[in-house]
C-alpha cells in the first residue's frame, strides 16, 4: 500500500511570469494609434463590402456622385448661350442699323428680317437649323464638320440677332433729335454722328435690355436637349436612367439642374435692375 502524499509531496506550481506575459500584449502609444486606424479603417470600410456593388444610394449620394458629369453639361450650356450671344449681338447691331437707314430697300429687308425672327418661336428656328443644315461643309476643298452644339448655337443666334436689332433701334430712337441737329450743325456726316455721337449715348440704354435677352437664352439652351445635344438636361436623364430609373431621383437630379441655371440667371437679373435703376438716374 502507497503511503499517503505529504504537503512536501505535492507538486509545486510555479509563480505566473506576469512581466512577460504584459510585454507579449502590451501596447504603445504609436501601436496604439495605428490599431485603431485600422479599426476605424474596417469599420468604415466594412458596410461598404457588405453592401456589395449592387447597393442602393440615397438621392443625394447619387447627385453627388454624378454632378462632375452633370455640371461639364451644364458648362456646354453656357458656352452655347455665350457663342449665341456673341454671334446674335454681332449681327443684331448690323441689322438694327439696317432699321435705321435712309435707303427703303434695305430698311424694309431689316424690318421683315427682324419682324420674322422675333415672332417664330425657338424651338422651330432651333430644329430647322438642326436638320436643315448639313452635318459638314466644304471650305477650300477641306472638309468642316458641324456638330450638333454648333449648329444649335447658331439656331439661338437667330433670335438673339433680331431682338437686339430692335435694341439697337429702339435706343437711337430714344435718344433727343437735338443730338441730330447739334451734329448736323458741326458739319458731321450721318455716318460720323451715329458712330461717333449717338451709338456712345445708346450703350447704357442697350445694357439692361441686352442682360435681358442673354439671361432667356441661357435657359432657353436646355431645348437642345430635344434635338440631341449632349448638355445637362440630356446628361441629366441619361444619369436617371443609369440609375435604374428610381422614381425617387428624378425630383433631385432635375433640382439639381434647376438650381444650377438658378444660381447662374439669377445675378444676371439682379445686375439688369441695378443698371436699369443707376441708368435711369443718371
Amino acid at each position: 500500500m502507497r503511503p499517503p502524499q505529504t504537503a512536501s509531496d505535492l507538486p509545486v506550481l510555479l509563480p505566473f511570469r506576469v512581466s512577460r506575459t504584459r510585454a507579449r500584449f502590451a501596447v504603445g502609444p504609436v501601436r496604439a494609434g495605428l490599431l485603431g486606424a485600422g479599426l476605424a479603417g474596417l469599420i468604415l470600410v466594412a458596410p461598404a463590402f457588405a453592401q456589395g456593388p449592387d447597393a442602393v444610394l440615397s438621392p443625394f449620394q447619387v447627385v453627388l456622385r454624378w454632378a462632375p458629369l452633370l455640371l461639364t453639361g451644364f458648362a456646354l450650356n453656357v458656352a452655347i448661350s455665350l457663342i449665341a450671344m456673341l454671334l446674335g449681338t454681332a449681327a443684331g447691331v448690323g441689322l438694327g442699323l439696317g432699321l435705321l437707314s435712309e435707303g427703303p430697300i434695305l430698311r424694309r429687308i431689316a424690318w421683315a428680317l427682324t419682324q420674322f425672327f422675333r415672332n417664330v418661336p425657338w424651338l422651330v428656328l432651333l430644329f430647322f437649323v438642326m436638320f436643315l443644315v448639313p452635318f459638314q461643309v466644304t471650305v477650300l476643298g477641306v472638309r468642316v464638320p458641324l456638330p450638333d452644339w454648333i449648329k444649335a448655337t447658331v439656331g439661338f443666334a437667330l433670335p438673339v440677332m433680331a431682338n437686339v436689332a430692335e435694341i439697337v433701334r429702339a435706343a437711337v430712337r430714344s435718344v433727343p433729335a437735338a443730338q441730330w441737329e447739334a451734329a448736323e450743325s458741326l458739319a458731321f456726316t450721318r455716318r460720323q454722328t451715329l458712330f461717333r455721337i449717338i451709338l456712345p449715348q445708346c450703350l447704357k440704354r442697350m445694357l439692361p435690355p441686352w442682360m435681358n435677352v442673354y439671361a432667356l437664352i441661357a435657359m432657353a439652351t436646355v431645348q437642345a436637349s430635344i434635338v440631341g445635344v449632349t448638355e445637362m438636361l440630356t446628361l441629366t436623364a441619361q444619369v436617371h436612367a443609369a440609375e435604374g430609373g428610381r422614381p425617387e431621383l428624378f425630383a433631385p437630379l432635375y433640382g439639381f439642374a434647376l438650381l444650377c441655371f438658378f444660381l447662374y440667371c439669377y445675378p444676371i437679373d439682379r445686375l439688369t435692375a441695378r443698371l436699369e435703376r443707376r441708368f435711369e438716374t443718371a
